[in-house]
């Protein structure tokens, strides 16, 4: 009396109907996985390319600006990590090159 009858689901032919149900519902995360990556992901790491390189290749007198707004102009490349920056006639600071937000004039060739 308390007790229903359970029915079977009948199943699709050849059980395919479970394999197309997993896959629609996982399109959507796969479709917004790859807007992301077009849109926000790629352009970061080229962007992020891109401030290596102008890093990387900072010779002396090029004018530099810090992180924390402090013109210069380059005057010594000290190591791979650190610049010596003239800021003033006689005020030179040692800067560390992730330190270096932007690179306004570039300077002479460095001559070998």
């Amino acid at each position: 009396m308390f007790i229903t009858e359970a029915f079977a689901q009948t199943a699709a032919p050849g059980g395919a109907a479970g394999g197309a149900d997993i896959l629609m519902s996982i399109l959507p995360f796969l479709l917004i996985f790859v807007v992301m990556y077009f849109l926000i992901i790629r352009p970061q790491r080229a962007a992020m390319k891109r401030r290596e390189e102008l890093l990387k290749n900072i010779r002396r007198g090029d004018q530099v600006v810090t992180g924390g707004g402090i013109v210069g102009k380059v005057t010594k490349v000290v190591d791979d990590n650190e610049l010596e920056v003239e800021v003033a006639e006689g005020v030179k600071l040692r800067v560390v090159r992730s330190g270096i937000s932007e690179v306004r004039v570039k300077g002479e060739p460095v001559k070998e």
